[in-house]
């Protein structure tokens, strides 16, 4: 019996929710049910694709994406664990974090009393982890697939020290043209604006996108909202023990710049991601566990 057969075995529900195959052949966990349909690759846990019943995906997927490995996948919802963007003091180390690019264990998938189907996910420290970062955890991952996403990232703290850590759910949300869309949800937020020279400021009202877009809002856990004309829908997107939500959207010169993004791609997309970084970085004592949350709903305009 092969690896895919054992793993069904264990955890597939017959007619909804399996193990396959997917892109460069890593393994998948595709949901199939009356309220949605989702794809979550065991590499990373990362969701690529969910779709409620009767809509439209909730998420971009760049076509250039690798699905690789030894390589982060674009789109979707990739996990930034334990560092967000670049390792202070090592540049070497791997963007946001190794979670995105290590293959996770699945722990169970179940199907809730509302046809809510849940699927969770572990990674542990190892020998791997500790080269990188020099700390014993366990991280968690549950992923809803109802008649909205829902995400958790659970982190343990099995260490006999304090961890320190950054952490974001870098969902990047389908949206007919970014142009149009409006945000609403963050006015009055301070925020570190990371295309212009991580200045500080103040955001004033409604945020639109009218070009290359990194931003850290800070100290807020608010519900954000994406009106978005063109596919006629919001996207409001929800969030607990979050204080950072970032803003970001590569724009015409980055989107070229990436190899695994295609150049005309980036009006379609827009990243709303739920975070706890810069000075809202995580402190965890030992024994003890913190829980961030997502879930984004899709509303009709």
């Amino acid at each position: 019996m092969n690896e895919l057969d054992q793993l069904n075995n264990k955890f597939s529900i017959p007619g909804v929710a399996k193990i396959e195959p997917g892109a460069g052949g890593l393994e998948r966990i595709s949901v199939t049910s009356s309220l949605a349909e989702a794809h979550i690759y065991l590499h990373g846990a990362h969701v690529t694709h969910f779709a409620a019943r009767g809509q439209k995906p909730l998420l971009f997927l760049s076509e250039k994406s690798h699905f690789s490995a030894d390589k982060p996948i674009r789109g979707g919802v990739p996990i930034c664990f334990p560092w967000f963007g670049p390792k202070a003091g090592d540049t070497a180390a791997p963007m946001h974090g190794f979670a995105r690019l290590l293959s996770w264990d699945i722990a169970a998938i179940s199907a809730q009393p509302d046809g809510t189907i849940s699927v969770e996910l572990q990674l542990q420290s190892s020998e791997r982890t500790r080269a990188l970062w020099p700390f014993d955890f366990q991280a968690t991952y549950q992923v809803n697939v109802g008649k909205s996403l829902g995400l958790k990232l659970r982190v343990t703290n099995q260490s006999t020290q304090k961890l320190s850590f950054e952490e974001a759910l870098h969902t990047y949300l389908s949206v007919g043209d970014v142009k149009s869309v409006a945000i609403d949800g963050l006015a009055g937020r301070t925020f570190i604006d990371k295309v212009d020279g991580a200045k500080e400021k103040t955001q004033s009202g409604q945020i639109t996108i009218a070009g290359e877009t990194d931003r850290v809002y800070l100290d807020t856990s608010d519900v954000v909202t994406v009106n978005d004309p063109a596919l006629t829908r919001k996207l409001i997107i929800h969030k607990g023990s979050s204080s950072s939500t970032v803003v970001w959207n590569p724009w015409i010169a980055k989107a070229k710049a990436m190899a695994d993004f295609g150049d005309d791609e980036w009006p379609g997309m827009l990243c709303i991601e739920t975070a706890n970084a810069a000075r809202n970085i995580v402190n965890l004592a030992p024994g003890a566990t913190q829980e961030m949350w997502a879930a984004i709903e899709v509303s009709r305009n």
